[in-house]
């Protein structure tokens, strides 16, 4: 068991009737037991909207991967709610972590982008089209 702190701190706002904003911050080496904690918040904060709309901003700048388990809860999370994701902005400051940007956004109806600056992040994620 490793005593480095690795997990996400999550933040759910929403916004009308059918967004969600949802601000994370991971850090660490993700596990399956941090996505058994933050996966039914967001599930919690869409029950009942019939067309939720999610925006996302992942702060990974400390973020150091995920263990194979965690790698899987991501995939299914997609897999599951991949339509409903709108934006989602991905803050970082490794390449390996643009590269899993680009395969993450294959896995959501909406779009992915990485930026090294978070308040790019944010003007790209608050703008409306």
């Amino acid at each position: 068991m490793s005593v480095y702190p690795h997990g996400f701190s999550v933040s759910i706002e929403r916004h009308g009737s059918e967004r969600v904003l949802m601000t994370l911050y991971a850090r660490g080496k993700l596990q399956h037991q941090d996505y058994q904690t933050m996966v039914p918040m967001l599930e919690s904060a869409i029950a009942g909207m019939q067309h939720p709309t999610i925006d996302v901003m992942m702060d990974m700048r400390e973020l150091d991967g995920w263990e194979i388990r965690a790698a899987w809860d991501d995939l299914k999370l997609g897999l599951k709610h991949g339509r409903q994701f709108n934006k989602i902005a991905m803050v970082g400051n490794k390449s390996w972590q643009e590269t899993a940007a680009k395969i993450g956004s294959w896995f959501i109806g909406g779009e992915a982008r990485f930026f090294e600056d978070k308040t790019e992040a944010l003007a790209w994620l608050t703008k409306t089209s």
